[in-house]
């Protein structure tokens, strides 16, 4: 009897599954990387506006994250983990692949955003259920394999999308399928957890002793900055580096996502190097800093470059500071936000990344103008990168300064 009353443990089947399906927002937005070239190509010919609207179909989900992600407490509390796991990733996997059978521009840019609905359950359940299954130094050890399985599989992915791509414009779309089989083994291994206790904490749900201060909307409004700042950047390259290539004189989308796949693996390295700035304890300031350093200095150097052994060179640098990124601004806003709204706090900063994810491609296209090349609107984004980092660092630094006196 006590061993049928003891609540069940998770394990490698669970963490294997957390693992992909966590990857699978991620594949919403780098599998597209070879595509939007070939896509812009089959519809400017009916649509004047495919320039700017396909990069813009390419990162709708961020919107719909940007949106719901506020009420993420809502959804997992309402339809609880395991069920609403099940039912936003057999969605994504559906939806995500409606596209294959579409021939309308607007229609493709509508299912998008339905995807994103079923991207933002699945970030949330994904991440409460990191957080029920196991404790600090389990949640450590699966989010670190996390942070390394997903960019080796962008880059697989990435692959897979510039072949599919050469074969049939929309044939990216039927990546989406890989979340079917995933479906299944979470039929299998995933389980609702026995209490959400830890989750409703951490989102500042039906919290003890909340500091009479209230939400530091003050300080959360530096840490939005900064987040959807870092998010327009982080996202220029991925949307629209595929537009760039063919600036360079090299169009086929295979043959963009074999030469990418190799320096994409960067990523890691950027992973591994905010492992090692915050081992060394290194400040927020000059993480924030490098991370935008690396990234503005790759963006301008694809701007620059005339070739595509430049363009190489620019990746590297630039998925390096991809790689920093997300993990620099998670660690640096959950430094600064106080445990009693600390959740509430990571709902705002999830909302403004992914807002920024929408809105990159905009950004870039009024940037870029209607003469401009896209190569002219990296040079222009990498230099803001390098000029917001420096910005960031003195202004952190004033603060810090400030705050130390104060104290």
């Amino acid at each position: 009897m006590s061993n049928a009353s003891a609540p069940r443990q998770a394990g490698i089947p669970q963490g294997l599954t957390v693992i992909l399906t966590g990857f699978l927002p991620i594949l919403a937005i780098v599998s597209m990387f070879p595509a939007v070239g070939a896509m812009i190509g089959y519809f400017a010919p009916t649509d004047p506006s495919a320039a700017t609207k396909v990069p813009s179909m390419v990162t709708a989900p961020g919107l719909a994250i940007a949106v719901i992600a506020l009420f993420a407490g809502v959804l997992v509390d309402k339809f609880g983990r395991r069920k609403l796991l099940l039912v936003s990733t057999l969605s994504y996997g559906i939806i995500g692949a409606v596209p294959f059978f579409l021939e309308d521009l607007d229609q493709i840019y509508a299912s998008r955003l339905l995807l994103g609905v079923s991207e933002a359950a699945i970030l949330t359940t994904v991440n409460t259920l990191i957080a029920d299954y196991w404790d600090e130094a389990g949640r450590r050890r699966w989010l670190t394999a996390q942070g390394m399985v997903g960019p080796a599989l962008s880059s697989v992915m990435i692959f897979f999308a510039g072949t599919l791509t050469a074969w049939k414009w929309n044939g990216i779309f039927l990546l989406y399928l890989i979340a079917i089989p995933i479906f299944f083994a979470m039929l299998k291994y995933m389980f609702e957890p026995e209490s959400d206790a830890t989750v409703r904490r951490n989102l500042g749900m039906d919290e003890q002793g909340v500091a009479a201060s209230g939400f530091p909307w003050l300080l959360m409004l530096g840490i939005g900055a900064m987040t959807l700042f870092t998010s327009l950047v982080y996202y220029v390259f991925i949307v629209n580096g595929s537009i760039v290539w063919q600036e360079l004189g090299i169009a086929d989308p295979e043959s963009i996502g074999q030469i990418t796949a190799l320096p994409s693996l960067f990523i890691l390295a950027g992973a591994a190097l905010f492992f090692i700035l915050g081992k060394k304890k290194v400040a927020a300031r000059w993480q924030i800093a490098t991370t935008l350093g690396f990234l503005g200095t790759g963006l301008a150097l694809m701007g620059l470059t005339s070739n595509w052994q430049g363009m190489v060179a620019g990746m590297v640098l630039q998925q390096t500071g991809a790689g920093m990124a997300i993990p620099v601004l998670i660690a640096w806003a959950q430094s600064k936000l106080p445990y009693e709204h600390r959740g509430r706090g990571m709902g705002v900063w999830t909302a403004t990344f992914f807002f920024g994810q929408f809105a990159s491609p905009l950004v870039l296209s009024a940037v870029r103008g209607e003469d401009g090349t896209m190569q002219s609107a990296f040079l222009f984004a990498g230099i803001a990168a390098v000029v917001g980092g420096i910005v960031a660092m003195v202004v952190m630094g004033m603060t810090a300064k400030k705050d130390a006196v104060a104290a």
